[in-house]
């Protein structure tokens, strides 16, 4: 055991039977679902609470355990009906009548450096629900959130296929604009930023707000100029219906489509008339898994084949989100930290990878974290929705996406 080993220890303080987990942690600690104060929320699904005292000090974890080898038991995308919305992570488990839930990917939180765009508050990751390709990654200089270790990407996520079983995977977007005679590249697909010279599709998934934040920034620099050249197509019924200078706003209609172009990509929709006929494909494409997935939400790995990846940021310490993957991906671990003023110490990205091999997991996602950080339940009794942890803000923060828990 390493001097950060001894260090990081876990102790539950319901049962002093947990403070053995860290000891145990480097030999393989105990599944989570093994832990005595676990309670049953729903068939397959359970919660536990305990502290972690790790390098920045004590800080409360509250744990969800969902057995996907139980039938009745599901996972899926809590998402707002609209890719820029934001909604609770309890208004999500309340809507979508999940039994546990927890908030997802970091987002467009502001736009500071252009206070005269919208915000969106739409994700930076793929999505994908109920087997429905939501949306696309943004280029990596247009993530928010903290730096990205060393080997990954804004197109990894944490999904569940087909199969039900649940993996790390990366998901990119394929897509193309055909006209009579000529074949485009799509770089975009519902997203708040896209690539620069590119052409990005938007969809009824959008939902109403402002596109013109897609045409903003660089691709290594979010703050940067928005573009000075772009425009915007609509596509409805395989035909060009409408034209524009800029990005517009207002819902799409289902089976519409609106192309934004910046630079390249908006001099090359500019040749498009009205009337043409113009087919646009798109899907994501899976690097490493052959099963289609019916969930995917975006964030990064820090756990793989039991081991953290390297590079993982030891020195800040914050409020986190994290899902572990165990049992050859056939249970979830949801993990939220607490916020409240006693706990707010939190961990660092290399102490959750750490936290989540002790309890079990071989693999490892980081999620959005600090104010979003949110762990949701639903009484089996009264079907009343109870938030878990303590927000650090006091107050939940609306988030684009989380994952859902589903118990038949």
């Amino acid at each position: 055991m390493t001097r950060r080993d001894r260090r990081f220890r876990v102790v539950l303080t319901a049962l002093l039977a947990w403070s053995a987990l860290a000891g145990a942690a480097l030999a393989g600690a105990a599944p989570a679902s093994a832990a005595p104060d676990a309670r049953r929320i729903a068939p397959g699904v359970q919660y536990s609470e305990f502290d972690i005292s790790a390098a920045h000090g004590v800080t409360r974890a509250h744990l969800v355990t969902v057995d996907l080898r139980d039938p009745r038991v599901r996972v899926d995308l809590l998402h707002p009906r609209a890719v820029a919305a934001r909604a609770t992570v309890s208004q999500l488990v309340g809507a979508q009548r999940a039994v546990a839930g927890i908030n997802g990917d970091f987002f467009n939180i502001t736009e500071t450096q252009h206070p005269w765009v919208p915000a969106t508050g739409s994700a930076v990751g793929p999505a994908v629900a109920s087997g429905h390709t939501v949306k696309a990654a943004v280029p990596r200089g247009q993530r928010f959130g903290p730096a990205l270790p060393p080997g990954t990407s804004t197109e990894d996520v944490l999904g569940v296929g087909t199969d039900r079983t649940a993996r790390l995977d990366r998901l990119t977007l394929d897509g193309s604009v055909t006209a009579p005679g000529e074949r485009l590249p799509l770089r975009g697909l519902n997203q708040y930023a896209l690539p620069e010279g590119s052409i990005g599709a938007y969809t009824s998934d959008w939902g109403s707000v402002s596109r013109l934040r897609a045409v903003c920034g660089t691709d290594t620099d979010r703050g940067g100029p928005c573009s000075t050249d772009s425009y915007e197509v609509t596509i409805r019924d395989g035909r060009v219906t409408a034209a524009a200078d800029h990005p517009g706003s207002g819902p799409i209609a289902a089976g519409s489509t609106v192309l934004v172009g910046r630079e390249a990509g908006a001099q090359q929709l500019r040749k498009l008339f009205k009337g043409e006929k113009v087919q646009v494909r798109h899907r994501l494409v899976a690097a490493a898994s052959g099963v289609p997935y019916r969930f995917a939400v975006g964030g990064f790995p820090v756990l793989r084949h039991g081991t953290p990846l390297p590079g993982l940021d030891a020195r800040t310490s914050a409020v986190r989100t994290a899902v572990g993957i165990e049992d050859g991906g056939r249970r979830l671990l949801l993990l939220a930290l607490d916020g409240s003023a006693a706990y707010r110490s939190g961990l660092t990205v290399e102490e959750v990878a750490r936290t989540l091999r002790w309890l079990g997991a071989t693999d490892g996602f980081n999620l959005d974290g600090g104010g979003s950080t949110t762990l949701v339940t639903r009484s089996a009794d009264t079907g009343t929705v109870n938030v878990r942890n303590h927000p650090s803000q006091g107050a939940e923060r609306p988030v684009p996406d989380g994952i859902g828990v589903f118990s038949s």
